[in-house]
């Protein structure tokens, strides 16, 4: 005899889990502006630069910001921000949108970032 599924006990389980990334992308998201140090900017001024850049078409400068993204995930310089090992760029991904080939794989250029040594990967410059 089969088994009866307890479809309200895994409702719930989705609707947990959806909660529960909805908010480490918002917690993500926080700490990737605080790693850029765009913390110092007004909410209005950080507001209007997202809103131009989310409406900007020009793949010429998306793919600039990506490649300018990769340096910054690259970089000894940078500021170092409180994270416990998350994957930052997971909460940059918007739905639609394309990711340039500069972009390439986000857990190299996160180490940085969760604290980790980077891995040695090739270049494609």
């Amino acid at each position: 005899m089969r088994k009866l599924r307890d479809f309200d006990a895994e409702l719930h389980a989705l609707e947990e889990k959806a909660r529960e990334l909805k908010m480490r992308k918002v917690q993500q998201l926080g700490e990737l502006v605080i790693a850029t140090g765009a913390d110092q900017l007004s909410t209005d001024e950080l507001a209007g630069a997202l809103v131009a850049i989310a409406e900007t078409k020009d793949t010429t400068k998306r793919e600039a910001w990506a490649k300018r993204g990769v340096t910054f995930f690259e970089s000894d310089s940078r500021r170092t921000a409180p994270t416990t090992g998350r994957n930052l760029r997971s909460a940059q991904a918007q739905p639609g949108s394309s990711q340039s080939p500069a972009s390439g794989t986000s857990s190299q250029r996160h180490a940085y970032v969760a604290g980790r040594a980077p891995q040695a990967h090739p270049t494609s410059d």
